[in-house]
Formats: C-alpha cells, sequence, structure tokens
C-alpha cells in the first residue's frame, strides 16, 4: 500500500484516539486552556526528538520558510483566534458539527484553487468520508443562536484549510521541523488566548505533563504523519483519509470507555469505509510529462523519477540537491510533489 495512505489513516488514527483521551482530561483542564498544553507537548517534544535524532531530510529552503510562514499563521494563530470567538457564543454541538468545514474547505481549495486533480470517484469518496463525519457529531440539541459564533468557525476551518494546502507546498522538506514548529506556535497562541479570554488557572504539572504526551503522540506525531501523507497523496486525498479520525475516536470510546453502539454510528461506519474504500482502489494511470526541476528532499533511487547518478554509490534514503530531467512516460500515480500536472 501506498506510504502516503498508510501515513494519512495513521494520523487519524492517532489524533481520532486523542479526542476520547482528551476528554478525560476536561474534567481537570480548562477545555479552552488544555489545547495549549496538547500543542505545546506535540512541538517540544518534536522539537527535543529532532535535537537528538540524525535527519535524513531536506531542511526548509529560504522560500518554503514563506510557505510555512503562512501556513502558521494561518491555521496556528488566525484559526485558533477565530475558534475562541466562536465558541464563546455557539453551543457545542453546533460547532462539533461545523468544525466538520475543514475536510470539505481542504478539498475544495486544493481542487479549485491549487488545481490538484481529482475526478467523479474522488469526490464521490470524500463526500461519503464527510458525511460520515457530520453523522458522528450531529447533536439533537445542535442549534443557530446567531450568526456570528458559526461564522467564527467556519472561518476557523477555513484558515486551517488553508494551512493544510500551504503545508502541502513545504511537504518534501522535513516533517517532524514542520511539525515542532507549527505545535509551538499554536500551543503559544492557544495558551494566551485562553488565559486571557477565561481566566482559567493552571492545572497541577502531573494533569500538565499526561496532556503534553497526549499531544505529542495526538497532535504531533499525528502532523508528521499527514505531512507525509500530503507529500505522497496530495492535499485532498490526504485530508481524506483524515477525516476519518472522528470515527476512530467513537470505536475507542465504545470500545473502551463503556459508550453504547448507536445506529448513528453503524450508518456513520459504513458511509467512512465506503469513502476510503473509493480512494483505496483509485487507479489513476495516464501518460504524462515532467518538466525540467531541480530541488532538495529526502529520496531513494528508483527507475523513473530518481535514477541520477552519483560519485560513490549510495543506497537507501538520501537527501540532496538533485535535478529531474524532462520526461514523458505513464504509470499509476496521485497528485503528490512530483505529479502536480494539469489535466
Amino acid at each position: 500500500m501506498n506510504i502516503g495512505i498508510l501515513s494519512g489513516l495513521g494520523s487519524a488514527i492517532l489524533f481520532g484516539a486523542s479526542t476520547p483521551l482528551a476528554k478525560v482530561l476536561v474534567g481537570i483542564i480548562d477545555p479552552w486552556l488544555l489545547a495549549g498544553p496538547l500543542y505545546l507537548g506535540s512541538g517540544l517534544g518534536l522539537s527535543a526528538y529532532r535535537f537528538i535524532a540524525p535527519c535524513d531530510s531536506a531542511p526548509l529552503s529560504k522560500p518554503e520558510w514563506l510557505w510555512l510562514g503562512g501556513a502558521i499563521l494561518s491555521g496556528g494563530v488566525m484559526g485558533p483566534v477565530l475558534l475562541m470567538i466562536g465558541l464563546t457564543t455557539t453551543p457545542s454541538g453546533t460547532a462539533s458539527l461545523l468544525l466538520n468545514a475543514e475536510g470539505v474547505l481542504t478539498a475544495l481549495l486544493a481542487w479549485f484553487v491549487f488545481k490538484e486533480n481529482f475526478d467523479r470517484r474522488i469526490a464521490l469518496g470524500m463526500v461519503a468520508i464527510i458525511g460520515g463525519a457530520i453523522i458522528l457529531s450531529w447533536n439533537d440539541k445542535a442549534d443557530i443562536t446567531g450568526f456570528l459564533g458559526p461564522l467564527c468557525i467556519i472561518g476557523a476551518c477555513l484558515c486551517w484549510a488553508v494551512d493544510n494546502n500551504l503545508t502541502r507546498k513545504v511537504s518534501l522538506s522535513d516533517p517532524v521541523q514542520i511539525a515542532s514548529l507549527k505545535g509551538l506556535v499554536a500551543g503559544s497562541v492557544n495558551t494566551v488566548l485562553a488565559l486571557g479570554f477565561t481566566h482559567a488557572q493552571w492545572p497541577d504539572v502531573a494533569s500538565i505533563g499526561a496532556a503534553a504526551l497526549l499531544g505529542l503522540f495526538g497532535y504531533g506525531i499525528s502532523l508528521v504523519l499527514f505531512v507525509i501523507g500530503l507529500r505522497h497523496l496530495g492535499t485532498a486525498r490526504a485530508g481524506a483519509y483524515f477525516s476519518a479520525a472522528p470515527f476512530v475516536g467513537a470505536l475507542i470510546a465504545i470500545l473502551f470507555l463503556g459508550e453504547a453502539v448507536t445506529e448513528r454510528f453503524v450508518f456513520a461506519a459504513i458511509l467512512m469505509a465506503i469513502g476510503v474504500c473509493i480512494h483505496l482502489i483509485e487507479d489513476h494511470e495516464h501518460d504524462h510529462k515532467h518538466d525540467d526541476i531541480e530541488h532538495d528532499h529526502s529520496h531513494s533511487h528508483d527507475d523513473s523519477h530518481h535514477a541520477h547518478a552519483h560519485e560513490t554509490p549510495v543506497k537507501g534514503e538520501h537527501s540532496h540537491s538533485h535535478r529531474h530531467q524532462p520526461i514523458r512516460h505513464s504509470h499509476p500515480h496521485y497528485p503528490d510533489s512530483h505529479h502536480r500536472h494539469t489535466h
């Protein structure tokens, strides 16, 4: 199976599993303040890992810092601000439902603004996955008592959709570096906002440590896997697999927290399974041309895209600046970082 698919599903599993576990901490830490140590645990943990572990990935280039800066500003600063404002006037059930807009907006931006290719089958699979997520998050008490709160939440989803699409542009670089920077910024912003808006009391050290550890896996490593998914699948497809996270959270709540299996869960599971299967059986193959391009990223040699020679033979994953010669060929592929051609 494509590594991008495994990474996308792995990202969804880790993030989905963190949701029911985070609910356990909500009774100890203020819900708004909880986002701070979750993200900071992600950023600090990944920064420590990168400090002690060797890195085979390419570092961010100067132009890529601009794309990453835009992603962090949009998803790590503007998104949390808008969400915080929206939550102050929007019922929780309505907010949970509206947050599904992130997956929809991510795909729409990828397809119509960033010109990522798709067909009817992929669009149908995306609709099925998002539909299942909406059913899972539907709350009978969901209502809209005003327009400012919901608009702010949708605005936050748009910010995160922009973040996802901009992050795709730097996905060939070190995913640990990308995720750690986003975690540090988002954690700092969320902490300052929560303390400023709610005047919440800082919890005990043990609770902060538990939240930070949960954030490292559910937010940090999950984001690393999502960036790898972006690299190999493109934005919309990686986002589609990640949208299965609510199902993972609901399944864990049923298996380990004693929640009952409902008709809503079964229907949502069927829809999501159909959507994921549609994406898994995708076979996109046609004659396409690769232009002359030079860039730097982690890669291994193959017979099609990375067949260049070295003065000293190199095996396995390695990173260096290399040039792709113009080539026209046909093979199954996704809209990854090497297949951004038009149709």
